[in-house]
């Protein structure tokens, strides 16, 4: 009997020392979950305080040792990180915490997240730039920001070419895979977001405001839309940032520092796009240009590109044959995988990699009109009724216009001015 009691008093024993051991697991889960919150905390408080950019945060960091430390460190230490005294004392004295807390639950509300750099989300591109953001605010699928994509830059005022390029482009880029990055300002950079949504592909827009101050205004709808097609919208400036001109070059080495290659379509000598470029070459990506007309003043920026050892682009392929071969493997693979579904052999025509899906043959009136319509340059209603008066009479030229519309051949813009598509 006694010898039963025994072994029934080790199995407690046993039962007892796991109980213990899963406690003591559980309880160091719950303070390392602890901490890391408390370091993301950290990050956003530091990004919140005034006079501390990337760089300064990043090192008082490292000097800290752990994020999480900001707020039990002393004024004194503080000081010593190298903060200026304001944030010193921001930090020191709870208003910096009180300010990320605050941050996080609007954050929460606009149904986003906030990425530090050491959370596994971050873009790893950004990781290799000199000055990454510490904190990036993202509406959307986060997976996006650590997949292969293209930057697509210009004017804010692209000629009917300009626009026709940049959404041919970005739609034929999206269809092979690649995401397709711009800043939604107008012109080029929303032909950009249009093109690739339009190819059912994904696309991300790196913004200089807020993510909860849409601008330009007329943008709201294409912003809305981009969320709902499973792109995203990334900012690194906090909640309510308004569009300050300064925060436009700081939003570019992001823009850049996201993707693999920064594509220029059309843009000015004194352009921001300018330095966009300029932010690739520091970061080691490659720089793409559509070649321009000389005349034109917003063929500056991509033909001086060229000159200086830009690639020349003129169709998909160019981007495509100069992609590091592990990246163009990888999505390669993934069209492959996703060819067996009719949806994407649909969309990309009978091969993966053709130009273009086969069109529906044109009527003979249809040809004429479209051999006196160019890609670069509009043509207005009347003007064209006037060279087409001794071969077709109104009805006909109507009727053909609106058949070449239907087939995506020619687009109307405002001012009954029609160009040719690509």
């Amino acid at each position: 009997m006694t010898e039963g009691m025994s072994e029934e008093s080790n199995g407690v024993e046993g039962a007892v020392g796991r109980s213990d051991l899963e406690e003591a697991r559980s309880e160091e889960a719950r303070t390392e979950a602890t901490r890391a919150a408390e370091a993301r905390l950290a990050w956003l408080a530091l990004t919140l305080a005034p006079g501390m950019g990337p760089t300064r945060s990043a090192r008082a960091v490292r000097r800290l040792g752990a994020a999480e430390r900001l707020f039990t460190a002393s004024l004194t230490e503080l000081e010593s990180l190298g903060m200026p005294a304001e944030a010193a004392q921001f930090c020191f004295d709870g208003r910096a915490r009180a300010a990320a807390v605050e941050e996080a639950e609007r954050t929460g509300k606009q149904e986003a997240r906030w990425l530090t750099l050491d959370d596994e989300e971050y873009p790893a591109g950004l990781l290799e730039i000199f000055d990454p953001p510490t904190v990036l605010w993202v509406r959307g699928d986060l997976k996006l920001l650590n997949q292969a994509g293209i930057a697509v830059v210009g004017t804010r005022q692209p000629s009917p070419y300009g626009a026709g390029m940049a959404e041919k482009l970005s739609r034929d880029l999206a269809l092979r895979g690649l995401v397709v990055l711009s800043g939604m300002a107008r012109g080029v950079d929303t032909c950009a977001h249009k093109g690739a949504l339009d190819a059912g592909g994904a696309t991300v827009a790196v913004w200089g405001t807020g993510i909860d101050v849409i601008y330009p205004k007329e943008n709201k709808r294409l912003a809305e839309e981009i969320v709902a097609k499973g792109g995203a919208i990334v900012s690194e400036f906090p909640l309510g940032t308004f569009p300050a001109p300064q925060n436009f070059p700081i939003r570019n080495r992001t823009l850049s520092g996201m993707s693999v290659g920064v594509l220029v379509v059309e843009a000015g000598e004194y352009s921001g796009t300018r330095i966009t470029a300029r932010c690739a070459l520091d970061q080691g990506r490659d720089v793409y240009a559509v070649p321009g007309n000389v005349t034109s003043k917003n063929a500056w920026g991509p033909n001086t590109l060229i000159k200086q050892g830009a690639k020349l682009t003129a169709t998909w392929e160019d981007v495509w044959e100069d992609l590091p071969s592990q990246v163009r493997l990888q999505l390669e693979d993934r069209l492959q995988a996703q060819g067996s579904g009719g949806e994407s052999k649909r969309r990309l025509g009978a091969s993966l990699f053709s130009e273009s899906p086969g069109a529906a043959p044109m009527s003979e009136h249809e040809r004429t009109v479209l051999e006196q319509l160019r890609q670069d340059e509009g043509l207005q209603l009347d003007e064209l009724m006037e060279r087409l008066e001794s071969k077709m009479v109104s009805g006909e030229v109507f009727t053909a216009l609106f058949e070449l519309e239907l087939s995506g051949r020619v687009k109307q813009l405002p001012g009954k001015n029609y160009v040719r598509c690509f």
